[in-house]
């Protein structure tokens, strides 16, 4: 290793006192150039070519044979050439015999360095960005389609975003299967395979922690903290297509919706209804998914004030035809409702 780093740098060549001086002297003059002429020929700074002219350092043997050769200067004969960094055994040893004679021990005290690593933290270090671990993580931004659109119902249903993190709220076991379905599209539209955690038995969290995938959720009109105080509601590009509208009711309704059979007693018989409710405490929110489902020729109803229904046969029918469903317990439920229709 102390080879290579060596073979990086010139050999030096070592004059006796006064002679370096009066070998560049002598070849300056012959050049006939200013010293930054002069500098600029041999290829090295002036501020070099300075510090060896009034032998603060060795000059590199190269550079000395080069000027010999460009103005014929002669070079003293029997002159002693070094290795590069050959003082450094000598100094290290001058050095660790020094600093153990005043402290004992080779590195200093290490209680004085502790105490002055923490001063430098508290007035600096903790200020500075880490060029590793402060570094953001690119993602691949995805243009706007029909995922993106789903992606952002998921989101508005069962989504949270902070000013680092992204995550889905779902439950670890009648959501078991849509879970992956989510995990895949994150990966797809992101280029990012998110983190899993079962918070218990009725909630698990998928999470992604990078902040260029919150400000890209920004950027698409998601809110950054709570949602419901932002006046929650569906973004304006997603209004534009009717395409965009069917994916991200697809996401609002696999998140937040259920598919569930209303029943009433009537003269000791029993009658059940099939619906298919959105629920939200957004007010914003609910009018929005109104608006939609009826642009798509859906009747919906309101009821207690936040569950936005669909309640007619023909209508959930047509949902399941028209909209469908990521989430493969609603498509259970539906099925067994209607014995497989759609």
């Amino acid at each position: 290793m102390a080879e290579s780093v060596k073979s990086k740098f010139d050999k030096r060549i070592i004059f006796p006192s006064g002679e370096q001086s009066r070998f560049l002297l002598t070849a300056k003059e012959k050049s006939k150039l200013s010293w930054l002429e002069f500098a600029k020929k041999i290829g090295i700074h002036k501020r070099t070519l300075n510090d060896w002219k009034r032998e603060k350092y060795h000059a590199s043997l190269n550079i000395i044979k080069k000027i010999s050769r460009q103005t014929n200067t002669k070079i003293l004969k029997n002159i002693e050439v070094r290795d590069p960094f050959w003082y450094v055994n000598k100094g290290a040893k001058v050095g660790g015999l020094t600093v153990y004679k005043k402290y004992g021990r080779i590195g200093g005290d290490p209680e004085y360095r502790k105490k002055k690593w923490y001063e430098w933290w508290e007035k600096e270090g903790r200020f500075k960005k880490h060029p590793i671990i402060n570094v953001c993580r690119l993602i691949k931004k995805p243009r706007i389609s029909k995922d993106l659109a789903e992606f952002v119902g998921i989101m508005i249903g069962d989504g949270g975003v902070t000013k680092s993190q992204v995550s889905i709220y779902l439950n670890p076991i009648t959501d078991n299967a849509y879970i992956v379905f989510v995990t895949k599209l994150i990966k797809r539209l992101f280029g990012i395979m998110p983190s899993f955690y079962k918070n218990n038995e009725t909630e698990a969290r998928i999470v992604v922690s990078r902040t260029r995938l919150v400000s890209f959720c920004k950027s698409i009109g998601l809110k950054i903290g709570n949602k419901l105080k932002q006046n929650l509601d569906i973004p304006d590009w997603v209004k534009d297509k009717k395409c965009f509208k069917n994916a991200c009711m697809r996401g609002l309704m696999d998140t937040d919706g259920c598919f569930f059979n209303e029943c009433h007693k009537i003269n000791k018989k029993i009658y059940c209804y099939p619906r298919l409710a959105f629920s939200s405490n957004s007010k914003q929110l609910r009018s929005s998914v109104v608006e939609l489902l009826k642009e798509l020729n859906f009747s919906p109803k309101v009821r207690c004030k936040r569950n936005v229904q669909l309640e007619n046969r023909e209508d959930i029918i047509r949902y399941f035809n028209l909209i469908g469903t990521s989430n493969p317990k609603h498509r259970r439920k539906f099925e067994i409702a209607f014995g497989g229709v759609g």
